[in-house]
């Protein structure tokens, strides 16, 4: 395999690439082959996708991301068509991750409430209000354990946030809600993240970066909006962050009340 990246490098020079670029190209596949726990050949389309949300676990914006992953498929081209090995390229176009333009900042409430409505299950409820009632950043939802906790006090703490900064956040009283009633159909497991995939062979696993935006997307199909996890987090929708409302604008007692534990 270093014999493969030497011989890339020669024929991006050959190519008249810039030295920064082969620069890039030569960290990316480096920083690709350092994770690999597979031969590079028995790389599928699956394992592409897991480097992503490896990534994603690093903080990288999903421009870097992409230009990653197009590191990683330009290298397997040049395996087939130059080295001439018997390989797929496993970088398909589901694997690039898409990128949201021109969309607004904030979300209006009654596009609040026509996610809110759609939403099923206790875990994405509560992921899905802690963006929107807490400030919480994606990466920051999928990170979070069930020792950041406090309820009592009614706090989570954020380790490791932007800027590599741990901070506490107060939890309002719907999102204290949401997350009492995620918590109380949570299987028992030894898994510390708080949120687990649901469904499929990695039931009970830590749901990750990915599989959040996964789910949010699903609610944008289905309610044909154009929303991300990010809008959640900068939605200041003035109804909707009044004291004690309830996100379906039903005026709901629970979320009111803000139920305590126990």
């Amino acid at each position: 395999m270093t014999n493969a990246i030497i011989h890339w490098r020669r024929y991006l020079k050959r190519r008249n690439c810039s030295p920064n670029t082969v620069k890039n190209y030569l960290s990316a596949i480096r920083s690709f082959v350092l994770w690999l726990d597979v031969p590079i050949e028995e790389v599928t389309y699956r394992k592409i996708a897991e480097y992503t949300d490896h990534l994603l676990g690093r903080r990288l914006r999903p421009k870097t991301v992409n230009c990653y992953l197009n590191s990683v498929c330009q290298f397997y081209h040049y395996l087939s068509d130059e080295e001439g090995l018997p390989i797929v390229n496993p970088v398909k176009k589901p694997n690039i991750m898409k990128r949201p333009r021109g969309l607004p900042r904030h979300l209006n409430d009654e596009q609040i409430g026509s996610l809110f409505r759609h939403l099923k299950g206790h875990r994405d409820r509560a992921m899905f209000t802690l963006m929107l009632r807490c400030g919480l950043r994606v990466e920051e939802v999928a990170h979070l354990l069930l020792g950041n906790l406090d309820l009592k006090r009614r706090t989570l703490l954020i380790q490791d946030g932007k800027g590599a900064k741990d901070r506490i956040v107060y939890i309002s009283n719907d999102a204290l809600y949401a997350l009492l009633e995620y918590l109380r159909v949570r299987p028992a497991t030894k898994v510390k993240k708080v949120f687990l995939v649901e469904k499929g062979p990695l039931s009970g696993q830590p749901l990750s970066v990915r599989g959040i935006q996964k789910r949010m997307e699903y609610y944008a199909r289905k309610t044909n909006l154009k929303i991300s996890c990010h809008h959640l987090r900068h939605t200041m929708a003035t109804q909707l962050l009044n004291a004690d409302a309830d996100l379906e604008g039903h005026g709901g007692d629970h979320a009111a009340k803000g139920r305590q534990p126990g």
